[in-house]
């Protein structure tokens, strides 16, 4: 490809000529007036050294365009015998758009040399005496000696665009010649071909194994049965690497087992399946077989080496691989035998998937356990408690302890707030004396410590004195020997229902009903309390299908009126009828319950001031302000009134000591249509300090005080109203017309 010829290059042999020849042919033309005031500033001889560059429109034409030349350089190598000297090569680069000049030596492995860049790219000056000039492009050609800085480079050839350029512009190529080889690299290849067999290595090639399995390790659960004298049975974790086809080991330790935490039991390398194989001597154990070939006597020292085909005397090893790993399966653990019990759900899939292996049943890790030593303790002798009594059994220093588990139960199960965590039925006792047959009492569960105190309401005119009738105290379960070896059972919390008769120390007491608490915590522990549970009670009713019909019109001639409603008697008749006794008293009331029409209490607002009033003063409540200016702060657009549910998730916030019912009876006699609750008016009506009201006045037929009262007895008709268009609905998909 020709290049243009611009002014300053091509055939002119003023290339490389210093610019400012240039400037005095234009002074003696224009005459120093005419010159830029920068060039009429400039001595009229330079102190640069000449043959700054070409003209200056040359970079435009030859941007990026670099002439290459093949050298090296002659390197004594002084104080080694073996050499003398060193042939280094390298490859010198010409700019040709701002006459820089770069040499590189290009890298060779295992030279022993720093290689890269010799001379960084700048112009060279060329050496004395002509050191006031720079190399140019005129300055090179092929198979001469060039100097840079004290070193001599011979050029020995050029690339094809050096060779096309240097004739373009007139210069004449000098035949090229040869490089001379390395000594020191020539000595280096005959060793390398001297210690390379004449045949090739056998290929062994476990990168495509890595590749495809790197990252994937097969688990396996295992167990040493070690139970010797002094030993036990040990679970193991196996990791089967699928990359190399290596195992490790890791031992489990129970907590507290007293034994010496190691990091693994087994280090991670191949297994042999014969193991210990023994002690063997250095190069036994090889991947490759070498047979020496001797070739007689010679002037000159020759060794040849030839792949032994047969492999005479290799020695074999066997190790495990992953077809020989499966579930209980037996293996070879340098001497001791550990089963694999199990394996996860990634090694099933691989087996599965490799293999076909559908059969993973586990085998049991864990050891049998021991047979239990019965304790034989001696007899309750009355004195003191059972617990009590036996600690002198059980541990050689007769010293108190307390109970964890009872400790626990006290600390989850003891009164808080408004959670009493005591269940209180009201209960009638069975007797066949006339003065007691219409005794009423009031029994109380507490489920902190499974104790039960018995009270009697004060009846006036009845000749029975009332209060306290039972001690808060454990009661043990009739049918039991007084003084035996095991400790006695005691009566728990399940076995009390609505409708189930209880011994009391000697007294029969038949439970006709329980308070709100008390049923609202059997239900919402349902599993503890099978009565309790909704979807049983119903399905007893359900397995009464064939009686739907029948049902059905009884409950609609019940409902004259068409309300969709019956009350409790009618209710209880029904069900009771269907179900021929098999339904409880409390599986009865629990569906009462559910399926009950809300009754409207519309009690007075200042009713409701007076009762939250006195929570507070009992609590100490006096947090308004604060409340008020919560609420200032939520109220962004200053309107005064905030919604219902923001106002209630404030006082929730704020821990207000009112119930659930309570607070949603303010909240509604406050509230406008919109669900809207002036903020202000409605903490400052709660202020007990500011808005006094006169005390709720509590009507008691009570004057005695006593430990465990019950003040408001229960009504024993747990709902006025039942929907049964919804019952019907649920149980037996009917629809009344």
């Amino acid at each position: 490809m020709a290049l243009p010829l611009l002014p300053g290059y091509g055939f002119n042999h003023n290339v490389g000529k210093d610019k400012f020849h240039r400037m005095l042919v234009t002074e003696d033309k224009r005459g120093i007036g005419e010159l830029p005031l920068r060039q009429r500033t400039k001595p009229k001889y330079s102190v640069f050294p000449k043959g700054m560059g070409s003209a200056v429109p040359s970079w435009v034409a030859f941007d990026k365009q670099v002439l290459s030349f093949d050298a090296y350089v002659e390197d004594e190598v002084h104080d080694k015998r073996q050499e003398n000297y060193r042939i280094r090569r390298h490859k010198i680069l010409f700019y040709l758009e701002d006459d820089t000049i770069q040499v590189n030596e290009p890298k060779v492995k295992n030279s022993g040399l720093p290689q890269g860049t010799f001379i960084r790219r700048h112009r060279i000056p060329c050496p004395p005496p002509g050191d006031d000039q720079f190399y140019t492009v005129y300055s090179f050609n092929i198979n001469i000696d060039i100097v840079f800085y004290g070193r001599v480079f011979k050029i020995y050839d050029c690339d094809a665009f050096t060779k096309n350029f240097l004739k373009k512009i007139g210069v004449k190529l000098n035949p090229p010649r040869q490089c001379p080889e390395d000594p020191y690299m020539k000595t280096r290849r005959e060793i390398l071909d001297y210690v390379q067999p004449l045949h090739p290595y056998e290929s062994f090639d476990t990168l495509k194994q890595f590749l495809e399995y790197d990252r994937k390790v097969l688990r396996f659960f295992c167990l040493w049965d070690d139970s010797s004298l002094f030993g036990e049975r040990r679970q193991l974790i196996l990791h089967y690497f699928l990359s190399d086809d290596t195992i490790e080991i890791k031992e489990l330790l129970p907590h507290n087992s007293g034994q010496d935490a190691m990091s693994w039991f087994l280090h991670r390398g191949k297994l042999p399946k014969y193991g210990p194989p023994g002690v063997y001597q250095p190069g036994e154990v090889t991947d490759r077989i070498v047979l020496n070939v001797y070739s007689g006597f010679r002037v000159s020292q020759v060794h040849d080496y030839l792949l032994d085909n047969n492999k005479t005397g290799k020695l074999e090893q066997e190790f495990y691989k992953d077809s020989d790993l499966s579930v209980g399966t037996t293996i070879n653990v340098w001497g001791r035998k550990v089963l694999l019990c199990d394996c996860d759900e990634f090694t099933k899939t691989y087996y599965r998937t490799k293999y076909g292996i559908e059969n993973f049943t586990s085998v049991s890790c864990k050891a049998p356990s021991p047979p239990k030593i019965e304790r034989n303790f001696p007899r309750y002798t009355g004195f003191s408690s059972e617990e009590d009594s036996i600690r002198p059994c059980i541990g050689l220093v007769p010293i108190p302890r307390p109970n964890l588990e009872d400790f626990r139960k006290f600390m989850e199960k003891d009164s808080y707030g408004n959670i009493s965590n005591i269940l209180r039925f009201f209960a009638k006792l069975i007797t066949h004396k006339c003065a007691d047959v219409d005794r009423m009492f009031i029994i109380s569960y507490f489920l902190s410590n499974c104790t039960i105190s018995v009270f009697e309401p004060i009846e006036r005119n009845s000749g029975n004195t009332g209060g306290l009738f039972l001690k808060r105290m454990r009661i043990k379960r009739t049918g039991q020997e007084g003084f035996k070896r095991e400790l006695s059972e005691y009566i728990q919390p399940e076995e009390l229902y609505i409708g189930a008769k209880v011994n009391l120390n000697g007294y029969l007491f038949l439970l006709l009903n329980a308070d709100e608490y008390t049923l609202k915590f059997m239900e919402e522990n349902s599993d503890r309390f099978p009565f309790s549970n909704l979807e049983l009670a119903l399905q007893k009713l359900k397995n009464e299908k064939s009686k739907s019909t029948e049902i059905k019109q009884v409950f609609r001639a019940a409902d004259y009126k068409l309300t969709k409603t019956v009350d409790y008697n009618t209710f209880r008749e029904i069900l009771m009828s269907v179900t021929v006794g098999k339904l409880t008293d409390q599986e009865l009331i629990t569906i009462v319950r559910h399926y009950r029409v809300p009754e409207e209490p519309c009690p007075d607002v200042n009713v409701l001031i007076a009762m939250a009033h006195e929570e507070f003063k009992k609590n100490m409540f006096e947090n308004f302000e604060r409340l008020i200016s919560c609420c200032v702060y939520e109220d962004r657009k200053r309107k005064k009134v905030l919604p219902r549910k923001d106002i209630k998730r404030l006082c929730k916030s704020s821990r207000l000591p009112l119930t659930d019912d309570l607070l949603e009876s303010l909240l509604s006699k406050f509230e406008d249509s919109e669900e809207q609750i002036n903020y202000e008016s409605f903490f400052s009506v709660l202020n007990w300090r500011v808005n006094r009201m006169p005390e709720l006045i509590r009507i008691s037929p009570l004057k005695e005080r006593c430990e465990d009262v019950w003040i408001s007895m229960p009504s024993p008709i747990p709902a006025k109203y039942i929907n049964y268009f919804k019952f019907l609905k649920d149980v037996y998909g009917l629809e009344v017309e």
